[in-house]
């Protein structure tokens, strides 16, 4: 019986070193599609890098333009994020990613001098939860709700590993 115990074990504790991760430690994954927001529809471009099995952190560039009335407005978005994948907790196959984080954002909102001119939202704290499915090893679609910033409603696009 000891012997049975102490093999399930082993074999456990294998299963999980080799483990496929979502994003390993040293590899990158560009992001890229649209955002969901009450101003305008934000696409954003960004890139996570895997410091650990389970956790990456990443930056972010989005861009969305909207009218309001008959003024033109713009935000220029900059983040960063950590982000803590739960698959191993869920024991999810390797085709999923789910992971929950946060993020650190600056904004940068462009408007006509008559309606204000431009100006800095300066930081902002926000948190996300997020899900990806990988179609091959490289190419994911990846869906992420959130709040807390500028692109606070939510993203839809793809994940490409490099």
């Amino acid at each position: 019986m000891k012997k049975a115990a102490v093999l399930i074990i082993l074999l456990t504790l294998a299963a999980l070193a080799f483990a496929q991760s979502p994003i390993a430690k040293g590899e990158k994954q560009v992001n890229a599609g649209i955002g969901l927001s009450s101003w305008g529809l934000p696409v954003y471009v960004g890139i996570d890098y895997g410091i650990h099995p389970d956790i990456s952190v990443g930056g972010e560039i989005s861009y969305r333009s909207w009218e309001y009335g008959s003024y033109n407005h713009s935000i220029i978005g900059l983040l960063v994020n950590g982000n803590y994948h739960l698959n191993k907790l869920m024991e999810l196959p390797p085709e999923f990613d789910f992971y929950a984080g946060l993020n650190l954002g600056f904004y940068i909102w462009i408007s006509p001098e008559e309606y204000g001119g431009s100006k800095s939202s300066g930081l902002g704290l926000g948190g996300q939860v997020g899900g990806r499915y990988y179609f091959t090893d490289k190419l994911a679609a990846n869906l992420e709700l959130g709040g807390g910033t500028a692109l606070s409603g939510g993203k839809l696009g793809l994940s490409y590993k490099l």
